[in-house]
């Protein structure tokens, strides 16, 4: 407790630091990831998608990022163990936050898009089970975790690969793609506006005080699909191409409209992640600030300080804008071939899986899902179509992160036991 007397203000700098460094990683890699599929179909340029992203990331971080967080992410590790010894869960904290970062940034380096939740996650459980005692984590919610690597690129990709080969069938194999587009691309739309509608109802709202139950929410949800689709028919009915050109020209075509929709989505899918992924970096310092304003009481809340949520969302935009092409490269061009169509069959299968973890609680990673969803469209067409050297390097990138996270965490955190001792 003397400790934390002493050298909070100290404490509360060092973990100012390491929570915008941090950020910076969500930034570097997730967020690179809800871009990549836009940039690699020529949706959109680099430029644009960091534009768009920094607006909606942001936004979604500040606006609705939470006023009050979890103090411990994810429920891993029982509070009841620090009760005596608070000062311990702050260097946990910090050394966790440390850990993460350092493997995001290591990670986007290397253009591996890597799961910041789980980077987190394997961090706070090797400082609680190393530094504290292997009884003070919650195996059980681990277990839920390393299940999820599986099942959660297992539904998005399958979503994908039914949305994609819809499309193939409703739109590009037919005599006339472009009056079938007319025809079809307004359900994708109500679709795509019903799903993301629910993302940012479930994940957004919910921080900024707004509590919409179940009901309400898929009405609200089905109301702004319906206007999204009266909106897409309207100008798609506007749209004048040449019906005597040649087929590749209408295909051509029909890709530039599902374009428009894969801006819409990635904008979308910005603010949501935004609003939840930015707790990954948010939680652990909002926990070390709570316990040292608390005089070392441990809240299962915490407030969020005022200053924490923008500088959770500038570390993110600083993050995308200076590192983010890497990342972005290996889910745009790396895994397969994208076009705007097959891009927005990934970005919308991502999206309904976010729903559906919602929905159940199924612990989620934004990047397997999307991960997932690419391979999906691939596999639509053939295992020739997927580079299965990215993929080989992707899937050990996943399975390492939790090792690696818990090992730097405890490196960090014997270093800061050793140096405020």
């Amino acid at each position: 407790m003397d400790i934390l007397l002493s050298n909070g203000s100290l404490l509360v700098m060092i973990a100012a630091a390491v929570g915008f460094f941090m950020a910076w990683g969500i930034g570097a890699n997730d967020v690179a990831n809800a871009m990549g599929t836009s940039v690699g179909s020529k949706a959109l340029t680099i430029k644009q998608a960091i534009i768009i992203a920094m607006i909606f990331e942001f936004a979604g971080a500040y606006l609705a990022g939470g006023e009050v967080t979890s103090t411990i992410r994810k429920g891993i590790i029982d509070a009841a163990y620090f009760t005596d010894t608070p000062h311990l869960l702050v260097f946990g904290m910090i050394s966790a936050l440390l850990a993460a970062a350092t493997w995001l940034l290591i990670a986007s380096a290397l253009g591996w898009p890597v799961s910041t939740t789980h980077s987190i996650v394997g961090a706070i459980i090797g400082f609680a089970a190393i530094g504290v005692s292997m009884d003070a984590v919650v195996w059980g919610k681990v277990g839920g975790i390393v299940g999820s690597w599986i099942v959660t690129p297992l539904i998005s990709g399958v979503i994908a690969f039914i949305i994609f080969n819809s499309a193939q069938k409703l739109i590009f194999d037919t005599d006339k793609p472009l009056q079938q587009a007319k025809r079809w691309v307004p359900f994708y739309m109500f679709l795509a506006g019903f799903v993301l509608s629910l993302v940012t109802i479930k994940k957004g709202l919910k921080h900024i005080g707004l509590h919409i139950d179940a009901v309400d929410g898929y009405l609200y949800a089905i109301a702004v699909a319906g206007l999204v689709a009266l909106v897409g028919k309207f100008f798609i009915s506007r749209l004048n191409f040449d019906e005597k050109a040649d087929k590749n020209t209408h295909y051509a075509n029909v890709e530039k409209v599902f374009a428009i929709l894969m801006i819409i989505t990635a904008c979308c899918m910005a603010f949501a992640h935004g609003s939840n992924d930015v707790a990954n970096a948010i939680g652990p310092l909002a926990a070390v600030v709570s316990i040292i304003d608390n005089d070392g009481q441990i809240a299962a809340k915490s407030a969020i300080a005022w200053w924490i949520l923008p500088l959770g969302g500038f570390g993110i935009v600083a993050g995308l804008a200076l590192f983010g092409h890497k990342v972005i490269a290996t889910i745009g061009q790396g895994i397969t071939h994208l076009t705007p169509s097959r891009g927005f069959a990934a970005e919308l299968a991502a999206a309904c899986t976010v729903v559906i973890a919602s929905g159940t609680g199924l612990p989620i990673s934004t990047t397997q899902t999307l991960v997932g969803a690419v391979l999906g469209v691939g596999m639509a067409r053939g295992i020739a179509a997927i580079n299965l050297t990215v993929v080989r390097n992707i899937v050990v990138s996943w399975v390492i992160t939790l090792p690696v996270g818990a090992g730097l965490s405890i490196m960090f955190f014997w270093i800061m036991t050793q140096v405020f001792s």
